[in-house]
């Protein structure tokens, strides 16, 4: 057990901390306290102010389509809103998510349970291919399938492909909190006499609740936010009735109060995850450490779990990879137009840099508050953040756009639009990470900066931020990874003659001209693969295997 104790402030016995108090005395400690504080004061004004401005930032799609329907008046509003055609969207979004998500619990479950508690042969390999349909997008998943079963569509449809699209986002959390869990109290309800399901059911799955709901609730949002995956199969979401509302008419006042629904939608699933995750303590309290858990025989059901692995990588990997490879066969070297996809490429790789360094940006004041100074002011500001990572990117796109065209009409369509788009968009990614390797960073070190001259800022710059590097690489990877394969937001806000390989995809297929189109999607498929076997590498390092 590890004690920490901590000291009363220089000062005086009962001398009390101030707002935003900072763990770390980063002034000299030969300083009088007066000059400490005024120190202290104005190394952080700037961070403190940073992170209001983009925490503010991060609200301003919710404020606007409140701003709109305050404009719009109650009566366009219940016109707009109640009618049967948002019954019929909020209807299929609703028995979307009702169906995929408990089918992508289940699925990922098993899996997990298979590659990290049985002695299922090649386990690491079917691990790794568990985890490999993160690096293909969802629209080049609904692609494939469209192309291969060319009658694929409906709600069944929907619910197919968008369960081989996102179970990875559950497996992950499930299979880590799997590695973690201590066998003892499965060992102890054994010895009490419970069976092997019963013990499951008692015990491990109660242990999984926190990751369940997590990568259930980061599901169910992108089931909400898809939009390339339903166009494909001609299944009609708030998502694609927004964005087709736009482009159409450019109706403002309908596709803002379809978003309006939308991001009720996001809250409502918000909701629904806190109250089944509950406030359970989890953490194991005692000394010593969990021993390693012996992997279960599965004796005669061997045979029928690898079936399960071989065809859930046969739907996840198989077909999208088949049918890539056939397109490109069929069109052969005519495809490759390696001036448009160069451009393509380059524009990509731009965006996805930019707006990650934008993002990781963005996200370094609150990330630093959020373990420097914890307190009230810091998880407001923080929940700020996260309530952006739950909206759709077309709410997002959709309130820049109006925004710029009634106001900043030069902001228009430009780079800048975009790129505040893609940092909203992606905050939390950065955020998370950025926060994790900077808890690893000992406020220590500012500290001894700090008494060896160095100014407040100079200090935070030369120990925290610099030991931070890791994390902020991988989150801008992370982020990379979202701009390169989002399609609304690009769409939307983009400046004229940009063309992402998103975009590109999305234009060829669009004109039923797969094998144009095929191209496009090898090249986001391979360079999202190392990304999603760093993810692979970094959820084992975590769990220390």
């Amino acid at each position: 057990m590890i004690v920490v104790f901590r000291f009363p402030p220089p000062g005086g016995k009962g001398a009390k901390s101030e707002p935003m108090q900072f763990a770390a005395d980063i002034a000299s400690p030969g300083l009088p306290p007066r000059t400490r504080r005024r120190a202290r004061r104005r190394a952080a004004s700037w961070i403190v102010a940073a992170a209001i401005f983009v925490s503010l930032l991060a609200l301003l799609p919710l404020a606007f389509i409140v701003w709109v329907a305050v404009q719009t008046g109650w009566e366009t509003v219940s016109a707009l809103v109640f009618r049967p055609r948002v019954g019929e969207l909020l209807a299929n979004t609703v028995l979307l998510v009702a169906l995929a998500v408990p089918i992508a619990i289940i699925l990922s479950v098993a899996l997990a349970w298979l590659t990290e508690r049985s002695d299922l042969p090649g386990a690491r390999l079917w691990a790794w291919l568990c985890v490999a349909p993160l690096a293909i997008p969802a629209f080049v998943h609904s692609y494939a399938w469209i192309t291969m079963v060319p009658g694929l569509h409906g709600l069944w449809a929907g619910v197919l492909v968008s369960v081989i699209a996102y179970f990875p986002f559950l497996y992950l959390p499930v299979s880590a909190a799997l590695r973690r869990l201590d066998p003892a109290l499965e060992d102890a309800a054994a010895a009490l006499g419970l069976g092997p399901w019963r013990v499951f059911w008692r015990v491990v799955l109660p242990q999984l609740r926190l990751a369940i709901c997590g990568g259930a609730l980061l599901v169910g949002l992108h089931l909400l936010a898809e939009y390339g995956l339903y166009v494909f199969i001609r299944f009609d979401t708030f998502t694609t009735a927004i964005v087709d509302q736009f482009q159409s008419t450019f109706n403002g006042p309908a596709a803002n109060m379809l978003a309006g629904v939308l991001v009720s939608c996001c809250f409502v699933l918000l909701g629904l995850e806190v109250l089944v995750r509950g406030e359970e303590r989890y953490a194991r309290v005692g000394s010593g450490a969990a021993r390693h858990q012996q992997r279960a025989p599965l004796g005669r059901a061997t045979v029928p779990c690898l079936l399960l692995l071989a065809a859930t990588t046969l739907l996840a990997l198989g077909v999208p990879f088949v049918t890539i490879g056939r397109w490109l066969a069929a069109g052969g070297a005519e495809v490759w137009r390696l001036d448009e996809i160069g451009l393509a490429l380059g524009q990509t790789l731009f965006l996805a840099l930019a707006g990650a360094l934008l993002a990781t940006v963005a996200a370094m004041p609150m990330a630093w508050i959020s373990i420097r100074a914890p307190g009230p002011l810091q998880r407001l500001l923080e929940g700020c953040n996260y309530i952006v990572g739950s909206l759709p990117g077309v709410v997002i796109a959709l309130a820049l756009v109006t925004i710029t065209v009634r106001i900043a009409l030069p902001l228009y369509q430009t780079l800048f639009t975009i790129l505040v788009a893609y940092a909203l968009m992606f905050l939390p990614r950065a955020l998370i990470s950025l926060r994790a390797s900077i808890a690893q960073a000992p406020v220590e070190l500012e500290r001894a900066a700090s008494s060896l001259g160095r100014s407040p800022l100079h200090a935070l710059w030369s120990t925290t931020i610099r030991l931070s590097a890791p994390g902020a690489a991988a989150g801008m990877a992370l982020v990379a990874l979202g701009i390169m394969n989002e399609l609304t937001a690009t769409q939307m806000l983009a400046p004229n003659g940009t063309r992402t390989l998103a975009m590109a995809f999305w234009s060829y297929s669009g004109e039923i001209d797969y094998a144009s189109a095929a191209p496009y999607a090898f090249i986001m498929v391979a360079m999202s693969l190392p990304l999603t076997w760093l993810l692979y590498v970094q959820s084992k390092r975590m769990a220390g295997r």
